[in-house]
């Protein structure tokens, strides 16, 4: 069992390498041939230029400002002075709340970690229970243990201390809750009303459109709107299977990479023609000249992209039954989106569009009817995945401490009884060895995600986190406490009676509060300070700087500047939620090391959302309901935690009083939902109203066709689309009246106004079948 002194190592350890990532971070910031690695979210903007352009040769790699070296921590107080509301501007809604939840854990936890010092720690510590309890049952325990709950007298009074504190924490921690869940409704109707023009705005997705024998899957969507919509469509762009040119595009673009890096490395020595073998990564196969290898490719995966682009445009089983349709108004896209459009509720369904840079166009092209079996695969598998992990996990936690090294490799047993190297292996390594082993977890997630079949990058990075926030409660948690204390334990049960066991793990459970301290030192301390040095992404920038670049185009594409990562970073969050606030009531000790996470945590992501990180979307705060979810079953399960940890402790009598403090917060989480999830679900018709109202009074002249025009057309054509624009030149008016005219099965369907005449029933098959109504 870890002791003081173990978990002093361990943190020691911690500090250092945090401490040693800070210092070279606040150094390295100051190099002039760093800057795009630390600040790509200023080039980004044009609001900042290279100091590599002026001075002298050696000032344009190196910082020669020696008063810069003693102001070097500055980027702290920098970090932490834009206001919040300029923050929102600067970075968007998303990370100015993803920031807020950092925030709520300090709200949360430092008044409870203040009581819980004042009050619960002398009530633990005053005690000898577990010291009887080594002695009659031979059970281990350390220093820190003593510390908790299970240091209390079976069936005391003291234990009602911890019920009053499991309810005022549990008050304390609802009201923060509902205040912050009202502040951030309150920050996302703000946002979206205040919000400049964006295509998802006016843009609905309508998904299964019916077949029709005798029009276009382009022809059936603006023949229903118009007659469904008469007074607010105005145009649809239809869903294009573009995968393979998708792929096609990519592979040339990582051809073009290799050919200059080849020309560069001849340019630098043109004595000899680099060389490549035409075989997997150019490890093998026939030895050629690779400059005229990677022409020769390029040129191939040209002819290769004309002939896939114009397939795409004429073989109609490239057009998916699913197009954006875009609205005239704000309100007219409300109405259409958050409403069933036909009898038949699974034909013409209708969702609100992401915006453009959110939307994941390969699952675009997957059919819907194919959505609920890949659903279901998906959910077997991540079952399996779960469940099947905690073998390998288990056994890597045996190996992580002294008893499981002893016993599989008994010849190091004189090694590792030394105290430094015993401490090392006690307070760092489990925790160190459970974050290596989950290192390749989220692309896992992530590809499942893919799979299911969602249509948004946010919707994809939501669902991994919430698999990533379940795999982190079954196998970092549950198996790591329950598991991880019935194997340590297992000798005590094989000798005793079946009626003493639920007792014993009742005792036992706290323990494991040493195994997560160290995970949250090495995860929450090194890990946070680790990310803000950025080691990876300044690496492969000084290398592509190197190897790759030739134009200022090639630079900004190798800042690399990444994105907050939701759905990695959520569920780490959501963990240490869940450990607080299960182990506030049971182990108090452990609360500070989830304080110095919250804190340095916020301070670091707040550095990078102002300098580094560039949001791939925005989508206005829409995750706040799960973080809220997350959190009230966090607090839940710490309640039923407590509750089964009384009735081993000769505390019974207490469990209805648990059972209304259960109740009560599950009637919370119900007000919370009814009252604030609807601002995160649905687009207020009286929002939209306004909103309308106020554009039209200051831009009455608003070309919004032009405006939407190419807003989701499938990014491969984009080029093309833009040219094709720029040749035809843009169109300021479309008619606003409708004029009667007969559709090709005019017997069997109502009369419907006639399309402008940009409409796609009148353009080429490069229109990809866009089309605009009156």
């Amino acid at each position: 069992m870890a002791t003081f002194g173990d978990i002093g190592v361990s943190a020691g350890i911690n500090i250092l390498f945090a401490v040693a990532f800070l210092v070279a971070f606040a150094i390295l910031r100051l190099q002039p041939i760093n800057d795009r690695v630390y600040f790509p979210k200023w080039y980004l903007k044009g609001l900042r230029s290279s100091p590599m352009h002026s001075g002298s040769f050696v000032s344009k790699f190196v910082n020669l400002d020696w008063r810069s070296y003693v102001k070097f921590l500055n980027w702290v107080p920098d970090a932490l002075r834009m206001p919040e509301p300029e923050l929102i501007d600067h970075a968007g809604l998303d990370s100015a709340v993803y920031l807020r939840i950092y925030l709520l854990g300090l709200k949360i936890f430092v008044p409870v970690a203040l009581l819980a010092w004042a009050i619960l720690v002398p009530v633990n510590w005053t005690n000898n229970t577990l010291a009887k309890s080594q002695a009659s049952d031979k059970l281990q325990y350390s220093d820190i243990d003593k510390l908790s709950i299970s240091n209390v007298p079976f069936g005391s009074p003291r234990f009602w201390t911890h019920i009053v504190m499991a309810y005022a924490f549990t008050f304390w921690t609802c009201y923060t809750l509902q205040k912050e869940y009202a502040t951030i409704a309150a920050m996302r109707l703000h946002f979206l009303a205040s919000e400049r023009r964006r295509p998802d705005q006016f843009t609905v997705l309508v998904r299964n459109v019916p077949p029709d024998a005798d029009e276009s899957v382009s022809e059936s969507v603006e023949h229903f709107f118009l007659v469904n919509h008469p007074d607010h469509y105005l145009s649809h762009q239809v869903v294009i299977n573009a995968n393979k040119l998708a792929k096609l595009v990519k592979e040339k673009k990582s051809k073009k990479n290799w050919l200059d890096y080849y020309q560069i490395k001849y340019a630098r020595n043109q004595t000899k023609r680099p060389m490549t073998k035409t075989g997997f990564l150019g490890l093998w196969g026939e030895k050629v000249d690779a400059i005229d290898y990677q022409t020769a490719e390029i040129e191939r995966l040209s002819k290769e992209i004309a002939e896939e682009r114009e397939r795409v445009k004429t073989d109609p089983k490239c057009i998916m039954p699913a197009a954006f349709v875009s609205f005239r108004s704000r309100w007219g896209a409300a109405v259409c989106a958050q409403t069933q459009q036909t009898r038949n509720p699974t034909l013409w369904l209708t969702e609100w569009a992401s915006e453009p840079r959110d939307v994941y166009w390969d699952n675009l092209a997957i059919p819907y009817v194919s959505l609920t079996i890949r659903r279901l695969i998906t959910a077997v598998a991540f079952f399996f995945l779960t469940f099947f992990f905690m073998i390998p996990l288990t056994f890597v936690q045996s190996l992580a401490n002294i008893e499981g090294i002893e016993k599989r490799a008994p010849f190091l047993k004189g090694l590792i009884e030394i105290p430094f190297i015993k401490s090392v292996i006690q307070g760092f390594l489990p925790g160190i060895a459970l974050k290596i082993f989950l290192i390749v977890l989220p692309t896992i997630l992530m590809i499942m995600s893919k799979f299911e079949g969602f249509l948004s990058i946010s919707a994809l990075e939501r669902r991994s986190a919430f698999r990533y926030y379940i795999f982190n409660f079954v196998n970092v948690f549950l198996v790591s406490v329950i598991a991880g204390t019935a194997f340590q334990q297992l000798d005590t049960f094989l000798h005793k009676s079946a009626n003493d066991i639920p007792r014993i793990i009742g005792v036992a459970i706290p323990m494991k509060a040493t195994f997560f301290i160290t995970y949250v030192m090495v995860d929450g301390w090194a890990g946070i300070a680790g990310e803000i040095l950025r080691l990876k992404p300044l690496i492969m920038f000084h290398l592509k700087n190197f190897f790759l670049v030739k134009t200022e185009k090639d630079r900004e594409e190798a800042m690399n500047p990444g994105s907050i990562a939701f759905n990695t970073g959520e569920p780490q969050i959501q963990l240490y939620f869940l450990l607080g606030l299960v182990y506030a009531v049971v182990t108090p000790v452990f609360l500070p090391f989830i304080l110095v996470f919250f804190a340095l945590a916020y301070m670091v992501f707040r550095h990078q959302i102002i300098n580094v990180y560039n949001q791939e979307y925005e989508s206005a705060a829409a995750f706040w309901p799960d973080v809220h979810g997350r959190i009230i079953t966090a607090l839940v399960f710490s309640q039923l935690v407590l509750m089964g940890l009384m009735s081993t402790k000769g505390n019974a009598q207490s469990t209805p009083l648990l059972i209304v403090l259960l109740v009560l917060t599950i009637w919370f989480h119900v007000f919370c939902k009814g009252r604030y999830e609807p601002a995160f679900v649905r687009n207020p018709l009286q929002e939209a109203m306004m909103k309308d109202t106020l554009e039209r009074t200051r831009e009455p002249n608003l070309n919004l066709k032009g405006y939407l025009q190419n807003a989701y057309v499938h990014p491969v054509f984009k080029n093309e689309e833009d040219d094709e624009c720029e040749e035809e030149g843009g169109d300021s008016k479309w008619r606003s009246e409708s004029i009667v005219v007969r559709t090709k099965r005019g017997q069997s369907r109502r009369n419907t106004p006639a399309p402008s005449k940009h409409s796609s029933r009148g353009s080429s098959p490069s229109r990809l079948g866009a089309a605009t109504g009156s």
